[in-house]
C-alpha cells in the first residue's frame, strides 16, 4: 500500500515524497482513511509507531476542505499532548506535512515567556499544539477562545493521565463546542483512559497496532542482576566493552540523573542529563550534543525523555526500573522504533524486585535474565522497600507545587522548566 492510495491530496502527497516515504506504517493505513470519513477514534498505538503524521495529515487535508470564515483565523483544531517536547514534535509534523497549505499553526506551553504566545494568537492561528496548563493560562487571560474548535485530538492520554492533567483536560473540554470530532491516541488502556474515552468520543472506532500495554517485538529485553551500589560500575563496563555510543538511560529521579552523570564523566564516558530542573539552554544542548554523537550518554527521567525522537536509537538503559510498570513500556519504547531493532537492558537490585514482577506480569512475559560473575550480588544483602514516592506517586494524587514554574501553576517534574528548540529528528521509514 501507499499512501497515494489513502485519500490524501496532491499537497499532502507532494510533501510526503519530499520527506522521504512512500509507504505508510500500519497505524497510518488505519487511521488516516477513518479520520477523512470524520469519525471519532480511539487508537492504541505505541511511540515509534507514525501516529503522528497518522493524525496530521488527514487533520491538514479536513482543514484544507472546508474553507474558514473570512476575516481573523480562528482556532479550528486543538491537539493536546503532555509535553512541551512532544508538542514541538507534533508542531513541526503539521509544519513540515502542511507546507503547501496556508494554515497558521502554534505551539503554546508553560516554562517560557507567555507574551510571544499571546502575540502569535492574537494574529490568529487555525491550529494550536498545546500542553494543559499553559492552555487554561491562556484561557484565563481571555487570550484565546476555543469555541470554533472543530477537531479535537489528544496524543499520548495515558500519559497526561498520569501526570495528573485529568482535571485540567476536563476544564478544556468544558470550553469546546459539543459538535466537534474526537481523536483520542494512548500507548496504554487503563481503566481510566476507557472512562475518558467513554465520556470524550462518540461511537468511536478502535484501532490498535500492537496488544495492549506491551512491548515492541523489536525491542531485544534483558536484565542484569547487580547490587545497587554496583550499578554505575556496571554500566561503565557495558558501555565499554560493547563500544556503544548512543544510549538513553533512565533514573527515577532528577538529583540520580545528575549524580550518575558526573560518575559516568568521571569514567571517561561523555554523558549529559535531562530533566525538568535543567535550564532551557542546558536541556537544548544536551539534546543537540547527544543526537550529533558529541555526547554519548543522555541520563534522563520518565517526564523529561517524553517527546524525544532519536533516529535508529540502539540501547535504552533502565538504570533504575520505573514504580510504575506502563512506564516501561514507554522507556522502552524509545529504540526499536518504525521496524528497526533495538536493545533494552534494566540494571535490577533486590530491591527492585517487586517492580520487574509487576513489569513481566504487564507485558506478560518472562525478560530473560542475566548474571555476570564479576557483578555477581552479594546474597547477604537483604532488600529494602523502595520508598514510593515521586512521580509514579504523584500522578494518582495531587501535583506538588513547583515553586520555579514560572508559570505560578507548579506541576513540578509535570511541567519541565525548559523546551529543547532542537528539531526533532524523524524516523527512518515513517511519515
Amino acid at each position: 500500500m501507499s499512501f497515494n492510495t489513502l485519500g490524501l491530496s496532491e499537497p499532502l502527497l507532494r510533501a510526503i515524497s519530499e520527506e522521504g516515504y512512500s509507504q505508510p506504517t500500519p497505524i497510518q493505513q488505519q487511521a488516516i482513511p477513518l479520520i477523512l470519513a470524520k469519525k471519532d477514534v480511539l487508537a492504541g498505538a505505541q511511540t515509534g509507531t507514525g501516529k503522528t503524521a497518522g493524525f496530521t495529515l488527514p487533520l491538514l487535508q479536513l482543514l484544507s476542505q472546508s474553507a474558514p470564515n473570512s476575516g481573523k483565523r480562528k482556532i479550528r483544531a486543538l491537539i493536546l499532548t503532555p509535553t512541551r517536547e512532544l508538542a514541538a514534535q507534533v508542531g513541526e509534523s503539521v509544519t513540515t506535512y502542511g507546507r503547501y497549505l496556508s494554515f497558521k499553526s502554534s505551539i503554546i506551553f508553560g516554562g517560557v515567556g507567555i507574551n510571544p504566545q499571546i502575540a502569535a494568537l492574537r494574529q490568529g492561528v487555525d491550529i494550536v499544539i498545546a500542553t494543559p496548563g499553559r492552555l487554561l493560562d491562556l484561557a484565563k487571560q481571555k487570550a484565546l477562545s476555543l469555541s470554533d474548535v472543530e477537531y479535537l485530538i489528544l496524543d499520548e492520554a495515558d500519559r497526561m493521565l498520569d501526570m495528573g492533567f485529568i482535571h485540567d483536560i476536563k476544564k478544556i473540554l468544558a470550553m469546546l463546542p459539543k459538535k466537534r470530532q474526537n481523536l483520542l491516541f494512548s500507548a496504554t488502556f487503563s481503566d481510566e483512559i476507557k472512562k475518558l474515552a467513554d465520556g470524550l468520543l462518540n461511537t468511536p472506532t478502535l484501532i490498535e497496532v500492537a496488544r495492549r500495554n506491551t512491548a515492541s517485538e523489536q525491542v531485544e529485553q534483558s536484565v542484569y542482576f547487580v547490587d545497587k551500589l554496583r550499578k554505575k560500575e556496571l554500566l561503565s563496563h557495558l558501555i565499554k566493552m560493547g563500544n556503544w555510543q548512543q544510549v538513553l538511560v533512565f533514573t527515577r529521579t532528577k538529583h540520580g540523573a545528575n549524580r550518575l552523570c558526573a560518575q559516568l564523566e568521571q569514567d571517561g564516558i561523555s554523558a549529559a542529563a535531562i530533566h525538568g530542573n535543567k535550564s532551557q539552554g542546558a536541556r537544548t544542548k544536551a539534546l543537540a550534543d547527544f543526537k550529533n554523537g558529541s555526547v554519548r550518554i543522555l541520563v534522563a527521567t520518565d517526564i523529561a525523555a517524553r517527546g524525544i525522537d532519536i533516529d535508529l536509537l540502539p540501547h535504552v538503559v533502565n538504570y533504575e526500573l520505573p514504580n510504575i510498570p506502563e512506564d516501561y513500556v514507554h522507556r522502552i519504547g524509545r529504540t526499536g522504533r518504525a521496524g528497526n531493532e533495538g536493545e533494552a537492558i534494566s540494571l535490577v537490585c533486590i530491591d527492585e524486585k517487586a517492580f520487574l514482577r509487576d513489569i513481566e506480569k504487564l507485558i506478560k512475559k518472562e525478560i530473560p535474565k542475566i548474571v555476570l560473575e564479576a557483578f555477581k550480588p552479594d546474597p547477604s544483602i537483604k532488600a529494602e522497600p523502595i520508598e514510593q514516592k515521586g512521580r509514579g506517586q504523584q500522578s494518582r494524587n495531587k501535583p506538588s507545587p513547583n515553586k520555579n514554574d514560572p508559570s505560578g501553576r507548579g506541576r513540578g517534574e509535570n511541567r519541565p522548566n525548559s523546551r529543547s528548540s532542537s528539531t526533532p529528528r524523524k524516523e527512518k521509514g515513517r511519515a
